[in-house]
C-alpha cells in the first residue's frame, strides 16, 4: 500500500500495459471505434469482443423508448442484442424469462451497476419469490450463475437501457467481484459509450421498416407540408402520397400520421443522413 501525506508529491505510478499498449489507450481506441461505427451491429461487435476479453462471452443488451410502469412497451419497438445462442435468446427474450429474473427487476428500479452475489444471498435466505426462484434455477441450468448488470441512466422517463454480462463457465461470483474491482471502470466506459451510440441509431426491425418514399413523405409532414405540397415535391399524385403515409402508419403500428411522425422520430427513422 502506498501512503502519501499532505504536502508530499505523489509517487509516479507506472501505467498498466495491455498487449503492448496502456489500458487507457486501449479503452480510448474502443470508444473511438464505437463512436465512429455506422450501424448497430458494428457497435455491438466492438463492445461484445471487449466483454469477451474481460471474461463475459455472453452478454445481453436491451433498450426501449416506450417503457410504462413495469412494461417495456411493444416488443417490436425494443432493441434486443445478445451474444448467446438462438435457443437462449428465444427463452430469455421471446418467452419473457428476463422479466422474471431478480437482476432485471433491479435494473428496472435502479441506475448503476451491480454484481449478482446478492441474488445468491437472497436465495439462501428465502427472500425470492417462487417466480424469481424458478427463473434463477432456469438460468443456473444454462450455466448462468454469476455476472454483472449495468442499468443505464436516461433523460426520458419512458426510456430504459440495461446490459447483462454473464460470467464465463467456471467463473464464480468471487471471480466476478475481482474482475469488477480491477476492470469495472473500463467495462463501464465501453458499455456507456455503446449504449449512447445505439440509442442514437435508427431502429432496425423488419416489422418496422420504412421504404425510402414512406420515410420521405413522413419527413415532409414533419416539415409542415400539406398533401398537395408533398405530392409536388415528390413528383407523385396526392393519392400516392396518402398511400405512402398509410403504409408508414401500418409499419409503425399507429393510427394517425401525426403519431407516425412522432414514433419515427423517436425511433430515429427519419431524417437519416445519407438516406
Amino acid at each position: 500500500m502506498t501512503v502519501v501525506l499532505a504536502g508530499q508529491a505523489e509517487p509516479e505510478i507506472a501505467p498498466v500495459i495491455w498487449a503492448g499498449e496502456t489500458i487507457l489507450e486501449k479503452v480510448l481506441d474502443l470508444l473511438i471505434r464505437i463512436a465512429e461505427a455506422g450501424a448497430t451491429g458494428a457497435v455491438w461487435d466492438v463492445a461484445a469482443h471487449f466483454y469477451r476479453e474481460c471474461g463475459f462471452s455472453r452478454a445481453n443488451y436491451g433498450f426501449t423508448r416506450f417503457r410504462y410502469e413495469r412494461s417495456i412497451g411493444n416488443p417490436d419497438d425494443v432493441v434486443y442484442l445478445t451474444t448467446a445462442g438462438p435457443e437462449y435468446a428465444r427463452r430469455y427474450f421471446a418467452e419473457g424469462l428476463y422479466a422474471r429474473t431478480p437482476v432485471w427487476k433491479w435494473a428496472q428500479a435502479n441506475t448503476g451497476c451491480c454484481t449478482w452475489g446478492w441474488v445468491r444471498e437472497k436465495l439462501a435466505r428465502g427472500e425470492l419469490s417462487p417466480d424469481e426462484i424458478d427463473a434463477v434455477m432456469q438460468n443456473a441450468a444454462m450455466g448462468i450463475t454469476a455476472g454483472v448488470t449495468i442499468s443505464f441512466p436516461q433523460s426520458s422517463a419512458r426510456a430504459k437501457g440495461a446490459l447483462g454480462l454473464i460470467a464465463d463457465v467456471g467463473l464464480t461470483t468471487e471471480d466476478v467481484e475481482d474482475i469488477w474491482a480491477r476492470r469495472g471502470a473500463e467495462i463501464q466506459s465501453v458499455a456507456h459509450m455503446m449504449h449512447l451510440k445505439i440509442s442514437q441509431m435508427p431502429a432496425q426491425n423488419r416489422r418496422r421498416n420504412l421504404t425510402d418514399r414512406q420515410r420521405e413523405a413522413l419527413e415532409w409532414v414533419a416539415d409542415g407540408k400539406t398533401a398537395g405540397d408533398i405530392a409536388t415535391l415528390m413528383g407523385v399524385s396526392a393519392a400516392m402520397v396518402e398511400k405512402h403515409l398509410r403504409l408508414a402508419r401500418e409499419a409503425l403500428d399507429v393510427e394517425t400520421t401525426a403519431q407516425a411522425v412522432a414514433k419515427a422520430a423517436l425511433l430515429n427513422m427519419i431524417f437519416l443522413r445519407g438516406a
